[in-house]
């Protein structure tokens, strides 16, 4: 009953250990950047201070159960074992204060050169991990020599330590992901490991009244201490050889499903839930045959060796799982749930394996000697140490030169070595080993690589079966050709792929993607590319540097060096693989890698900004998808907050947002975390669903169109914005989704998003799950309408030109948002056919309209629905008679919500009209009244109500007429 509690325990150190190591590497990724540098120094830093964990407490048990028999008094392991459990709690309580005073050492002293400030922060780092680590190391060599009952017992109990033990880690490994982290932030996650740190001490305090018996009954430590070297480099090669294979693993689960913090957390709990596993096999046993650990590593070997050749055909069986889930927001925990069964099958049983290797391992060192402890200890150190090297060299430094499948082979051949090592020592000939060894060598060698068009594929987009799906990875592949590859590199940080197709026209489209998904391309992105650059260097103050967090294609670095008044555009780019194919974007991007205006900084943009010297005009952010692990950081409040404190005057900050793939409250969550920081916010386009933000700091000077149009009129603004296929002032202008203000009036309340607190790679991972477009909140609130229409640019742009727009600038403004915008599309159409009905040009775009967006009613832009959106430009509702009223009502108010245009405003009396027609029934009164009542609630005060009752004011004022009354 009391090892059954002890076990029972340890499986709760287990999950607390996991969720600690994955939110400490959270913290002192604020301070190292998120890169893979930081990434494996800090679980280098982990691992470290794991095995000086396993060696100090193997050697204190040892001295402890020395001084229990000397004195003959109990040995009061498991007190010893709880008080370190309890200081585990009170460092994870105090290490919030600890963090904050290192961060303010590392940022308040003088910073040298890159590399030396990059050191210097990694000693800090390992005073705030090294420490509960090495606690940590104190759970197998203690609890093993506590409560063994004898030498031939400890074997069984050892296992069964590590099995709980990785057990619980699995259990946080999951917790952690998909829900501690999230719900909790990282300070609630380090209270509440804590807290169960200190009850499970107390836990253990409590226990050792009832197991002093069984610690005082160990054989005597006394007995001959074998250094066994082979079993040690055993250990280390296992650990060496797993931990790479893991890394290899989350690099190819993300490529096949995703690099989202679920699939990290599905890879690693699958590893660790093997383990466990494999570890209480070795309990199952009442003896075990001395060929057991030779079996075990070559059988080891061969089933990495048969997953070796399966692992390029891991994207289509993902895509082949994903399609039988599809997309529906109830399937999320039924599909990660048989992700985790695939990956347990797929994967599973090598790693199994791997878990049975150290309890194997300890069994054969075990024999030799009685000091229990000491030997798990150091047998534990070792495989620590391998782990360490694995993270640091397979999980890092041998991506530098290597690709994925040639680092999964130096893993096989660290396992053959390892196998051989303990056939040696088994008493088989040298000669056979050694032939063995070569065997398996050549073996290795002659394994075939992985196809790097199959890895990249991005397969784990695709939410539906398409053509030949359940047909085989082969005839998928051949009926669903993608571009032609011409650059593929496994870097450190991630998987890139750059593909090109050259067109009829001679056109090279090349495109460039990351862990399998798509991050640019140089015919459907480069206006947005453009844009991104172009717009903030026409509104800031002035446009001399720059600073660009992304290199992609290198389109938006261009743009800007390109510009006359560029003196110097730093670019922060986290991937080297993205900067070696650097040179396929040349022909596209204005060949930016060699301008000698450009300076690329590798390493991650938090970091770099942070230690950046200077101000900067420009600050422009290019991320992926916030779905992406790691990429939440570059939309944090401490990443904008960098941001702003490098502005100069007048300067403007601009976040590219992709609006597919993510879902209304997780852009809320961007879009408030933007307006804690900045003052002065304004939303743009590039092309389509890709959005734009700009902030600006307090103090500003108002947005200037004329500034504006004058510098588009300049050579080198004029040339960048042809290149988008921006071609006037009106087009540009029609680009300005919100104008300066508008957000911070439009109701947005709630949380934010901090690197403490980290939610959006939570929303938006579940949002790309369902996949779809979301789309922005409506700007027809009350104040936000009046602000929009008093602030649009291109109301403005009218007012410098003394007239209203004439056909030809109409029909650029109302082209270019069709070609981009449905919503807005349809609002600009009513807007002008209201004006000029019988203008060809008007006639000419919807024409257009209609042809590429499918009919009157199946397409894209709605067109069945222009004249009820026309007709809300009637200050006075026309031929309503006979209807519902309230129906009438409530799809106006709609309309209204779904299609105001600040720079096109609907004249707010429509809607009052019909609330009080509503209104004027006797008998729907009080159903108009509560449904008048929800429209308010989003729009704000419609106008005076129809009985004379509860009167509100209109506050739209000069909102509520169009944009032209009459015609010019």
């Amino acid at each position: 009953m009391i090892r059954l509690a002890v076990l029972a325990l340890t499986t709760l150190t287990g999950f607390a250990g996991l969720v600690y190591e994955v939110t400490w590497q959270r913290y002192l990724a604020i301070l190292l950047g998120a890169h893979s540098q930081a990434t494996a120094l800090v679980l280098g830093l982990f691992l470290g201070g794991l095995a000086l964990g396993y060696a100090y407490f193997g050697r204190l048990t040892h001295q402890i159960v020395v001084h229990a028999r000397t004195t003959g008094r109990p040995t009061r392991l498991l007190v010893v074992y709880g008080g370190i459990e309890c200081s585990i709690g009170l460092w994870a309580l105090a290490f919030p204060v600890i963090f904050r005073a290192v961060q303010q050492i590392s940022m308040g002293l003088p910073q040298p050169a890159s590399t030396w400030a990059f050191a210097f922060d990694a000693v800090l780092c390992a005073l705030l991990v090294v420490p509960p680590a090495m606690l940590m190391g104190g759970t197998i060599p203690i609890l093993t020599q506590a409560m063994a009952r004898d030498v031939e017992d400890a074997t069984r109990w050892h296992a069964w330590v590590y099995g709980a033990n990785a057990l619980g880690a699995f259990a946080g490994a999951l917790a952690a992901g998909f829900w501690l982290l999230p719900g909790l932030g990282l300070i609630g996650c380090l209270r509440a490991m804590a807290l169960l740190n200190l009850v499970v001490g107390v836990g253990f305090v409590l226990l050792d009244r009832w197991a002093p018996s069984i610690a005082a009954g160990m054989p005597d430590a006394r007995g001959r201490r074998s250094r066994e070297s082979a079993l040690a480099a055993a250990a280390f090669g296992v650990g060496l050889a797993m931990m790479t294979v893991q890394t290899v693993l989350v690099r190819v689960g993300a490529l096949s499903l995703g690099a989202s913090q679920f699939t990290f957390s599905m890879v690693v709990a699958v590893f660790v839930l093997a383990i466990a596993f494999g570890s209480l096999a070795v309990s199952l046993p009442r003896r075990l045959p001395g060929w057991s650990l030779v079996a075990n590593l070559w059988t080891l070997l061969i089933m990495l060796a048969l997953l070796y050749l399966a692992i390029d055909a891991a994207p289509y069986a993902a895509h082949v799982l994903r399609s039988l889930f599809r997309d529906q927001a109830e399937a999320f925990y039924p599909y990660h749930g048989s992700v985790l069964l695939l990956l347990l099958f797929a994967v599973g049983p090598a790693v199994l394996l791997s878990g049975a290797c150290l309890p194997l391992l300890f069994h054969a060192l075990r024999r030799d000697s009685s000091d229990l402890g000491a030997d798990a200890g150091r047998l534990y150190a070792w495989n620590t140490l391998g782990s360490l090297a694995g993270a640091l060299v397979g999980g890092y430094l041998a991506l530098y030169w290597l690709d994925l499948h040639h680092v999964y082979r130096l893993a096989l051949l660290a396992i053959a070595l390892s196998a051989a090592l303990v056939t040696a020592r088994a008493g088989l000939p040298h000669t056979m080993v050694l032939g063995l060894v070569v065997a398996s060598g050549l073996a290795i060698v002659m394994l075939g690589s992985w196809s790097p068009e199959r890895l990249a594929s991005g397969l784990f987009r695709i939410r539906q079966p398409v053509v030949n799906t359940f047909e085989g990875p082969t005839a998928f592949y051949d009926s669903n050709p993608d571009d032609p590859l011409i650059f593929y590199d496994d870097d450190p940080v991630q998987s890139v792929t750059i593909k090109e197709r050259v067109h009829p026209n001679g056109f090279r489209n090349t495109s460039i993607a990351t862990n399998g998904k798509g991050d640019g391309s140089l015919l459907y992105d480069y206006p947005t590319m453009a844009l991104a650059a172009l717009i903030p260097a026409m509104l800031a103050e002035k446009a001399e540097r720059a600073f660009v967090i992304g290199w992609g294609t290198g389109v938006s670095a261009g743009e800007l060096a390109a510009l006359e008044s560029m003196r110097e555009v730093v670019v922060a780019e986290i991937s080297p693989g993205v900067i070696a194919g650097a040179p396929h974007f040349a022909h596209g991007n204005l060949d930016a890698a060699r301008n000698p205006k450009v300076r690329i900084q590798i390493g991650d943009a938090y970091r770099t900004l942070l230690r950046s010297d200077g101000l900067f005009d420009i600050i422009l952010s290019e991320p992926s998808n916030p779905w992406v692990q790691g990429v939440e950081m570059l939309f944090s409040r401490e990443l904008l907050e960098a941001s702003r404190a490098r502005l100069a005057p007048g300067g403007v900050h601009v976040q590219w947002m992709q609006l597919y793939e993510i879902d209304r409250p997780a852009l809320d969550l961007v879009l408030r975390t933007y307006l804690e920081v900045f003052e002065d916010v304004s939303l743009w386009y590039g092309v389509g669903v890709d959005l734009l933000i700009l902030g600006r700091k307090a103090g500003a000077p108002d947005l200037d169109v004329q500034h504006l149009v004058e510098r588009s009129a300049q050579p080198d603004y004029a040339a960048g914005l042809e290149r988008s296929g921006i071609r006037s002032v009106p087009a540009l202008l029609a680009h300005e989704l919100w104008p300066s203000g508008v957000l911070h009036e439009a109701g947005l309340t709630g949380e934010i998003h901090t690197l403490m607190h980290p939610r959006l790679s939570d929303l938006a991972a579940r949002a790309f799950f369902i996949g779809r477009q979301t789309r922005l909140p409506s700007a027809a609130r009350d104040r936000a309408a009046e602000l929009g229409a008093h602030r649009s640019l291109l109301r403005h742009y009218q007012t410098t030109l003394g007239r209203s727009l004439n056909d030809d600038e109409r029909y650029e403004l109302v082209s270019e948002t069709c070609r981009h915008r449905s919503r807005e599309c349809l609002t600009l159409l009513a807007w002008w056919g209201r004006l000029e009905p019988e203008s060809t040009r008007y006639a000419s775009v919807l024409q257009t309209t209609r042809t590429n967006f499918g009919g009157e009613r199946d397409g894209l832009v709605r067109l069945d629905r222009l004249a009820r959106v026309a007709a809300l430009y009637d200050v006075e509702p026309s031929n309503v008679d006979g209807g519902d009223p309230l129906l009438d009502a409530k799809q106006a108010t709609d309309l209204f919500y779904l299609h105001y245009h600040p720079a096109a405003p609907f004249p707010r009396q429509h809607l009052e009209a019909l609330w009080r027609r509503c209104a004027a029934e006797s008998e729907r009164e009080p159903d108009c009244a509560a449904a008048r009542e929800l429209a308010e609630r989003h729009l704000g005060p419609i106008g005076q109500s129809g009985n004379g009752k509860n009167s509100t004011a209109s506050v739209i004022g000069h909102a509520a007429r169009p944009l032209e009354v009459e015609k010019p």
